[in-house]
């Protein structure tokens, strides 16, 4: 006898395709939810970095790193043409003022020397002659004037007879007349060598200065000359360390050409270069600091080149006070250069957020720090250890600084 089987109802056939259908819209519903939703990003805290926003000092300054220099460099040019003849010096040694470097030699200055000495001494020979001729030529005039002086005594007594004996009748008037005219002659002769003597006198004086002003040009000139045997020896012009000699023995040089370079160490400075963007902020005066071994030592700036290259424009910074005990030509330091004086701003640590966002948002946790979301925020300036933040935070909020580059698009950040 056949046993009549009813049939299941559908739902009952159709479970495991029902089940499937309920489960695949569950996981488009999760879809949906988590497109539409925020997406979020489960991290580990460790892994990151949460600073609090606080209400504190902020100071503009840049931090840069600078290179030890000496205070002054010189470049120790020749003053004379020659050969070198002896390097006296060695580089890397260290000089006082008025040190022998090297000396050169030249042939044709010493012969120009001698024919300066020649012609010196030709001209005081010369001098010495006329002065002899002059003063002879002085003595006949004063002789011949003493002379006449003599004559026209005599003749003045003679005349005074003459007009005696004409009074007395022994002499005639043409005699007397005679006599008159010769005394008055003598007279106007005396008269003229007198101013002749003058005269001479004067020009003998006019002629020694002429002769003796050309007699101290030449002896000048032989002075200078024999200066210029005395540039032939090299020497430094200020005390520092010789920091190379570019010729050798045998060498010919020109005059005002550089042979060698002097540092001066007995103060240093720091050459640093910085960005354009700074180059309007930047003047001299402006006050510096170099922190080594936990202690500050005080600067200023005392050069900006404005010429800028590659972006970049150099300043050369001075200390003020104590230096470090290991300053060194070519050591290199941290300087923190100021821009202003301290200020109370809203401030966070530097972190990388800032490359990731550009400074436009920020992840800010709630108060247990379980989790963190996106907020906007505004900066205003920075310096090498904070930035200043004028809008959308608040003090006592807490934000991640760090691991920007591992949060894709999370919109917020689940902290585990």
């Amino acid at each position: 006898m056949d046993i009549k089987i009813e049939k299941k109802p559908w739902y009952i056939r159709y479970k495991f395709y029902i089940a499937g259908g309920i489960a695949f819209a569950a996981f488009l519903v999760y879809v949906i939810i988590l497109s539409v939703g925020p997406r979020k990003l489960r991290i580990e805290s460790e892994n990151i970095q949460i600073a609090e926003v606080k209400d504190g000092k902020f100071m503009e300054y840049v931090d840069v790193e600078g290179l030890i220099q000496p205070i002054l460099t010189i470049k120790v040019n020749t003053r004379e043409a020659g050969s070198v003849e002896r390097i006296i010096a060695e580089e890397g040694s260290l000089l006082q003022k008025g040190d022998t470097i090297l000396t050169l030699s030249n042939p044709d200055l010493l012969r120009s020397i001698e024919d300066q000495r020649d012609d010196w001494e030709k001209q005081r020979i010369t001098y010495q002659e006329k002065e002899i001729e002059m003063e002879q030529k002085s003595l006949n005039l004063k002789q011949q004037t003493l002379e006449t002086n003599y004559e026209l005594a005599r003749l003045k007594k003679s005349f005074a007879l003459d007009k005696e004996e004409f009074r007395m009748g022994i002499k005639s008037k043409a005699q007397l007349e005679v006599s008159e005219d010769e005394y008055n002659y003598k007279v106007k002769n005396a008269e003229l060598q007198r101013e002749s003597l003058r005269h001479d006198s004067a020009v003998t004086i006019i002629r020694k200065d002429l002769i003796r002003t050309d007699m101290e040009r030449e002896r000048k000139k032989y002075e200078r000359a024999t200066e210029r045997l005395g540039n032939l020896v090299v020497k430094a012009p200020l005390g520092g360390q010789l920091s190379f000699v570019k010729v050798t023995p045998g060498q010919q040089v020109s005059s005002g050409e550089s042979i060698a370079e002097i540092k001066v160490l007995d103060q240093y400075k720091i050459h640093t270069s910085l960005s354009e963007y700074y180059i309007d902020r930047i003047t001299t005066g402006l006050p510096a600091t170099v922190n080594y071994q936990g202690k500050r030592y005080p600067l200023r700036i005392t050069k900006v080149v404005p010429e800028v290259k590659d972006r970049m424009f150099d300043i050369d910074l001075v200390f003020t006070g104590e230096m470090p005990d290991n300053v060194r030509v070519g050591k290199s330091f941290r300087v923190q250069i100021e821009l202003g004086q301290p200020e109370q701003a809203i401030v966070i640590p530097r972190g990388n957020f800032y490359q990731a966002t550009g400074g436009q948002w920020i992840y800010k946790t709630n108060a247990s720090k379980t989790k963190a979301v996106r907020t906007p925020i505004t900066i205003g300036r920075q310096n090498p250890q904070q930035y200043e933040i004028t809008g959308g935070l608040e003090p006592g909020d807490y934000v991640v600084t760090t691991g920007y580059d591992t949060f894709g698009e999370a919109e917020e950040l689940i902290l585990k």
